[in-house]
């Protein structure tokens, strides 16, 4: 069984994407299960891991609502307010929804990188650990520091770091980010998704080649049993098809591990992880 780890839905006329804007048209119109099911039929993709992408409780009831319908989500990652008094109740109403896996707070959008650290929110951190529910990282290289100080607090937290954490790939630098990231995966129960790397190189001229150093030091870092592939469809529409996004994976990955390696990155991690 194949898992995209990592994808979104949405209709544009919702009106809380925060960050769409007509001037990206690919990404300002609707994706909904439709879309998608052809896609994940050609690239031989069995389920899925449907992820939030916007920062309302109203958008995850809408995943949550799409899941229902669609066959193919195994898992829905949401969205709550760290920093609201009433975050345990709100999580405890969310982890009795089938098919409610995880939350995601966009963290790279905070105005204050600390936030990752204030008391408010490292405690609700301690409500999500004791749910078991998984929490998904989505940041920039800047903030890993600050996450490997909020998993030193939380050391049962079972989370992922999106997209590597978004290395600058379009540059080729690893510097910091090989370091701060090596550090995160000191953390057991911390995975790391093969995912998004594509917006962040080049765009139109990108080559697998360019993506190599970055999933193979994540590799080397977290190991076959803490990777997961995720399309990061359809934000990876802006540099490359669905079945451009998988195949470099699988050409970046497969000198490095043998069927079950492969097995686990592309299936059976994501499932153990998200409890799918």
């Amino acid at each position: 069984m194949i898992i995209d780890a990592h994808h979104h839905l949405w209709r544009a006329d919702r009106g809380d994407y925060h960050w769409m804007s007509p001037d990206v048209p690919v990404l300002a119109r609707d994706y909904l299960a439709d879309d998608l099911r052809p896609v994940l039929r050609r690239a031989g993709v069995d389920r899925t891991v449907l992820v939030q992408a916007a920062q309302t409780e109203a958008e995850t009831d809408f995943l949550l609502s799409l899941a229902s319908d669609a066959d193919f989500v195994a898992g829905v990652v949401g969205w709550l307010d760290f920093e609201d008094a009433a975050f345990p109740v709100k999580l405890e109403a969310l982890m009795r929804r089938p098919k409610f896996v995880g939350l995601r707070p966009m963290l790279q959008d905070q105005a204050d990188d600390d936030y990752i650290l204030r008391p408010a929110f490292l405690a609700n951190i301690g409500h999500l650990a004791a749910s078991g529910a998984a929490f998904d990282i989505l940041t920039f290289p800047r903030h890993l520091s600050r996450i490997a100080c909020m998993l030193d607090a939380v050391p049962d937290l079972r989370a992922v770091i999106d997209h590597l954490s978004k290395p600058p790939v379009a540059s080729g630098r690893m510097e910091g980010w090989a370091e701060d990231i090596a550090r995160v995966a000191v953390h057991p129960h911390v995975h790391c998704k093969v995912s998004g790397l594509v917006t962040e190189a080049r765009h139109a001229d990108w080559v697998p080649t360019d993506l190599a150093p970055y999933v193979h030091h994540v590799f080397h870092a977290f190991g076959a049993d803490r990777l997961m592939f995720g399309s990061d469809w359809p934000v990876c529409l802006l540099a490359a098809s669905y079945a451009e996004v998988l195949n470099a994976a699988r050409g970046i990955l497969d000198p490095l591990l043998d069927a079950e390696g492969m097995a686990k990155v592309f299936g059976s991690n994501a499932v153990k992880f998200y409890r799918l």
